[in-house]
């Protein structure tokens, strides 16, 4: 080889190899950083199957990220994301001089697991500071989160008969959750969301939050509209004791938070509900009397306190307190069941305006 030419290749090289075997190894080092981050999160313990990296574009893709329980006793992983994309956004970096990125999780899924009297075998999220461990395993900030296609899940595995309610094709959109101020200098987060509940019931929510403050301020506007009464059987029988024949509901959930003080209210609204059938509840052998005359009673109850003069059933229940402190009275429930009884017939419209939107 002509000496002429040796040395500029020879330098060439010198720079080539190493980002070559960087852009090798790079992959498995983040996959490695991040499972041994995720190894001890609380109550929890993660794990990633691999990453894939294209440096050059700022993106980064996480495969098989899955989230479990600790001691074994929940069946389903608290989170399961077989995909989650990483991109940076290079405005932030070139003018904010900010390491900020949007998320896209792919068809994610959120499983919730009540397990009665035994903790352990419950799993709500609870026991570990969820954005510490992201602020600690991400040296970068997530100012938008995307996910597509998404499933959130709720079990009962102890209960007769087991509970199982999904909403599945959950496409939600989250703003503005990096450290960044409105021209009011306050720092207001944005959750917009649809899904299918029970597979086939529309869903959505909206909602505005300061990320950095534990959600001490927030407004939520939830709504689902035209359920299958029937479809809920196993979640009535196992809470309730009770199952329907037939009947739709809808549920209305408004809910704001100044500085830790909840105000708002949760209002259910069923149309057209068969609770108790002589024929099938007390001549079917399999459910015994005493279940039976349960039924009757709910049925019963259910049938006077109705709005009669448009077969619903309704009520209000104001949400009054500390954010810390959730208790419902009874006898307010009640209140608003005879109100809705002998007074008005509630609607599915909200009633309070809506969360603000940045422009």
């Amino acid at each position: 080889m002509n000496r002429r030419y040796s040395r500029p290749l020879g330098a060439v090289l010198v720079l080539v190899l190493p980002l070559a075997a960087a852009h090798l190894a790079l992959p498995w080092l983040i996959r490695d950083y991040l499972n041994d981050g995720l190894a001890d999160i609380g109550e929890y313990h993660g794990h990633v199957a691999d990453v894939d990296l294209a440096w050059w574009l700022g993106a980064c893709r996480v495969n098989g990220l899955s989230i479990v329980k600790v001691g074994g006793k929940v069946p389903v992983p608290f989170v399961d994301a077989p995909g989650i994309d990483l991109v940076v956004d290079w405005h932030a970096l070139w003018y904010d001089h900010a390491v900020v990125a949007r998320a896209i999780f792919e068809a994610p899924a959120l499983n919730f697991v009540d397990g009665g009297a035994d903790e352990d075998a419950s799993q709500t999220g609870a026991g570990t500071d969820w954005r510490e461990q992201l602020d600690r395993l991400l040296p970068l900030t997530l100012n938008e989160v995307r996910v597509v296609n998404g499933r959130i899940a709720f079990h009962n595995f102890k209960s007769r008969p087991r509970v199982d309610i999904e909403t599945t094709e959950v496409n939600a959109n989250l703003y503005n959750l990096a450290n960044l101020s409105d021209s009011s200098g306050e720092r207001v987060a944005r959750l917009e969301g649809k899904g299918l509940a029970l597979g086939e019931t529309p869903l959505e929510v909206e909602a505005t939050f300061d990320p950095f403050r534990d959600f001490e301020d927030f407004a939520l506007r939830l709504r689902v509209r035209a359920i299958d009464l029937p479809k809920l059987n196993d979640f009535s029988r196992a809470y309730g004791r009770f199952d329907f024949k037939a009947g739709k509901g809808d549920l209305v959930v408004e809910a704001r938070a100044d500085d830790g003080q909840l105000s708002g209210y949760v209002k259910p609204l069923l149309r057209n509900v068969d609770v108790f059938d002589w024929q099938q509840d007390v001549e079917n052998n399999d459910k015994g009397f005493l279940r039976s005359l349960w039924e009757a009673l709910v049925g019963g109850g259910q049938s006077l306190l109705k709005n009669q003069q448009r077969d619903q059933f309704a009520t209000r229940v104001e949400l009054r307190g500390s954010i810390h402190s959730r208790d419902i009275s009874a006898f307010q429930a009640l209140l608003a069941i005879l109100r809705n009884a002998f007074i008005e017939a509630f609607t599915n419209r909200f009633e309070l305006a809506p969360p603000e939107k940045d422009d």
